[in-house]
């Protein structure tokens, strides 16, 4: 790597990449959030493809994201690149690493002046963009090529429909796994109390339309600016807007606030000017309409605002990533949230940059528009989490009711997660292929001999990672199915978190007194003398 040293997590991910290879899986994903380097990662991994003989095409929607790749490469291993896009072609280089448009690239014309296994591999920067037909068309004329797909995104849906175009995901580092080892910088949400009404935006392609956006944003402009004078004027600060002419519009208006504001877009001809001297800190605040969200860098953004709302995560998260990295002096990431009103579409919103589930992202959202002050991302999904097991407990205790009457047999699986504690398994989406199918005949045997009711486990991969943990937990001499049905069922608490043996012992104690739990036992607060 050109003497460059790779951080731990890239180091893992450059392995898990070959190993996923190595395994027969052809297409493999690589999930790091916008700042954590993803270009040093598949700049080694192309660079470990040349050594081994092979050609490598690195394929980007954007001249920017292809010129950068280019850079980063040379500096980080030597190689050099040839390109593929617009007049500019590969063929007759001797360089092994191209780099290549796809919007060049997916056309048939394009497309067969190369032998079918002229690239042995394949990355997709961004690629989120790859369920697109360009991308598709060029994966499927290179069928052969190993396939390594890189995005940012934390979405689940995101990934769903990534599973369409990839085998599997090799690696994935989250966003507060890389704040917490310091890699990125702290993230505080603060919602703004300003109703802003979108109901009436029409919908394109899955996503708000602009054109509608912008003239439901330009009521609003002047609150927000006032807001925004209150609340970040000491502040480096990038806004996304919808339009263009809203973006120059808001820019004016924050001038009259006192800010020192200025606005870049796709037909500015000084862009690289005004993004130098705002990087300078002749300006506060960068307005743009959605010309930042890739390729673009400015480490000591440390506040980000977005009039642009979406549906779709793999957009926001980029938008935020524009202020996640570490700069001298920078303490943390202020993102301002305003409260939308939509009757039809769930918004992107902060909670969604750090949560998994649908439920925690919710109270996490409800949570920080109750609160007058910025929060920590983190500590605010801690709380929300914390909130959702309480309600989930609540609802469980009622169930536990009503399979006492029942009298069953099985333990239920959101009983198991819950006592257990095993949120990974509660907020389980299948991805990929064989994970969405119905849970196996030999699944449902093996669960229900182990105590676990199938009827209630719907994919085949919830399935098999209940089977794997109950496994780990046997290994590790922690109690059963059956004892935690036994026990919560006379009203002790997470049960789960017990070793067998003293589950086995109280038990015993219990059938020793008739099957009642001694007097001397308050089930609701004992704790096991040896807690795991």
């Amino acid at each position: 790597m050109g003497g460059m040293t790779m951080r731990p997590y890239q180091q893992e991910a450059r392995k898990a990449i070959h190993t996923q290879w190595d395994n027969g899986n052809r297409r493999t994903l690589l999930v790091l959030p916008t700042g954590t380097g993803k270009t040093i990662v598949f700049a080694s991994v192309a660079e470990d493809e040349v050594r081994s003989g092979s050609r490598v095409l690195i394929l980007a929607h954007r001249g920017e994201l292809l010129e950068q790749a280019a850079d980063k490469i040379k500096r980080s291993t030597g190689l050099q690149s040839a390109v593929e896009k617009a007049q500019e072609t590969c063929l007759g280089s001797w360089y092994r690493v191209v780099v290549g448009s796809v919007q060049s690239l997916q056309r048939p014309q394009r497309l067969e002046k190369f032998p079918p296994d002229y690239f042995g591999t394949i990355i997709i920067d961004e690629a989120h963009h790859a369920t697109t037909d360009g991308y598709q068309r060029v994966l499927d004329y290179f069928s052969s090529a190993h396939v390594l797909g890189v995005t940012a995104t934390p979405d689940r849906g995101d990934m769903r429909n990534l599973g369409e175009v990839f085998d599997s995901l090799a690696y994935e580092y989250k966003l507060p796994q890389a704040i917490k080892d310091g890699y990125l910088c702290p993230i505080l949400a603060q919602t703004i109390p300003l109703k802003l009404d979108i109901t009436s935006v029409t919908m394109s392609g899955g996503d708000y339309a602009v054109g509608s956006l912008g003239t439901a944003l330009d009521p609003y402009l002047e609150q927000i600016a006032r807001e925004m004078a209150n609340i970040c004027k000491a502040r480096k600060t990038v806004v996304f807007l919808p339009l263009i002419k809203t973006s120059q519009k808001f820019r004016d208006i924050l001038n009259q606030h006192g800010f020192q504001a200025a606005e870049v877009n796709g037909q500015s001809n000084d862009r690289k000017q005004v993004l130098a001297d705002f990087e300078k800190g002749k300006y506060n605040v960068l307005c743009n309409s959605m010309l930042l969200t890739e390729g673009w860098d400015c480490p000591s953004v440390d506040c980000v605002v977005v009039l642009r709302p979406t549906k779709v995560r793999s957009l926001y998260s980029q938008m935020v990533g524009r202020g996640t990295r570490l700069s001298p002096g920078k303490k943390e990431l202020l993102l301002l949230d305003f409260l939308w009103l939509t009757e039809k579409h769930e918004l992107c919103r902060p909670a969604d940059l750090i949560c998994e589930s649908r439920e925690v992202a919710k109270k996490m959202t409800e949570n920080l528009e109750q609160s007058c002050c910025p929060e920590d991302i983190e500590q605010a999904e801690i709380q929300a989490a914390e909130d959702v097991v309480t309600q989930r407990e609540e609802a469980l205790a009622q169930k536990l009711e009503e399979m006492r009457k029942r009298k069953k047999k099985l333990v239920d699986p959101l009983q198991y997660e819950m006592s257990i504690q095993a949120e990974d398994l509660a907020n389980y989406v299948p991805a990929f292929g064989w994970e969405m199918s119905p849970p196996t005949d030999k699944q449902c045997s093996t669960l229900e001999k182990l105590g676990i009711l199938p009827d209630a486990i719907e994919s085949a991969g919830k399935a098999q990672l209940l089977l794997d943990r109950m496994a780990k937990r046997r290994d590790a001499g922690l109690t059963t199915p059956k004892q935690i049905r036994f026990l919560e069922g006379k009203g002790f608490n997470h049960v789960g978190t017990w070793q067998f043996e003293d589950a086995r012992r109280m038990i015993d104690r219990i059938a020793a007194n008739s099957w009642r739990v001694p007097s001397d036992i308050e089930p609701a607060e004992y704790k096991p003398k040896t807690e795991w």
